[in-house]
């Protein structure tokens, strides 16, 4: 099986269909099957993405990228302040 990665949105919309899935009296297997994903994945997606709306997940992805961008700013800034401390001190 081939593996491939799932946009926010699309998994927003695999939930709601699984939502409706469910509703309808199917099992959580029957529905991850349809879906064509593990119960795993549908347990952590869930859990992630429980009651979030197509937006409101596309504004999470963009958060997290800004959030991962500005920790390695900020590690390369301590690494930089760190360099020039042991400088000063003349520890080199």
């Amino acid at each position: 099986m081939k593996r491939r990665r799932h946009t926010p949105d699309q998994i927003v919309r695999k939930l709601a269909e699984a939502d409706k899935l469910l509703g309808g009296g199917k099992s959580i297997e029957e529905v991850c099957r349809h879906l064509e994903i593990t119960e795993s994945t549908f347990h952590r997606w869930r859990n992630q993405y429980g009651g979030m709306k197509v937006n409101d997940a596309k504004r999470l992805k963009q958060l997290e990228s800004e959030n991962a961008r500005l920790k390695k700013l900020l590690a390369e800034a301590e690494l930089d302040k760190s360099m020039l401390k042991e400088l000063a001190e003349g520890n080199f």
